[in-house]
């Protein structure tokens, strides 16, 4: 089937199985490997990116179903030369081991901040209980969301000044 998907800003169009999990049309298709194969089964957060604005995780999503959607991966939401603040955050706050869980947490976080500009340290944990770390205890990540939420109000406020 042709499938037509508008990713990070770029759009797409390829001959896919039907079948075909929108992780692996990112990862095989269009080599955007920073979203993460983790479980298959939606359980560790790994493949997380977003779907039309909304955190979804991409094992759970046929590629057939984003036809026509706007998806962003974690390539999409920040350069090397300007890291996007989460990234920044998980870089400051030492919110990542071997880097595995990195790019669905940051995409997951980035979905939290969306909505909830300034949020507690239990709202963060709630948020991202459907995202598996097991190398950091979520510490410093709670704490490199938290660093990500002050920048981006303080980026937020300067805007306004």
């Amino acid at each position: 089937m042709n499938v037509t998907v508008n990713v990070n800003g770029k759009s797409y169009t390829r001959d896919v199985e039907p079948r075909t999990l929108l992780v692996h049309f990112l990862r095989e298709e269009l080599l955007l490997t920073g979203t993460h194969v983790g479980c298959d089964t939606s359980q560790c957060g790994a493949c997380t990116v977003h779907v039309n604005g909304d955190a979804v995780k991409s094992c759970t999503l046929l590629a057939v179903q984003a036809d026509g959607m706007d998806v962003t991966t974690i390539e999409g939401i920040g350069t090397v030369a300007d890291l996007h603040p989460l990234q920044t955050g998980f870089w400051e706050e030492h919110g990542l081991q071997c880097g595995f869980c990195t790019p669905g947490m940051i995409m997951s976080s980035a979905e939290l901040l969306k909505h909830t500009p300034n949020p507690t340290e239990d709202q963060i944990r709630h948020h991202l209980e459907g995202n598996y770390c097991r190398c950091t205890g979520y510490h410093n990540i709670v704490r490199a969301v938290q660093h990500a939420a002050s920048a981006m109000q303080g980026a937020s406020q300067a805007a306004d000044d």
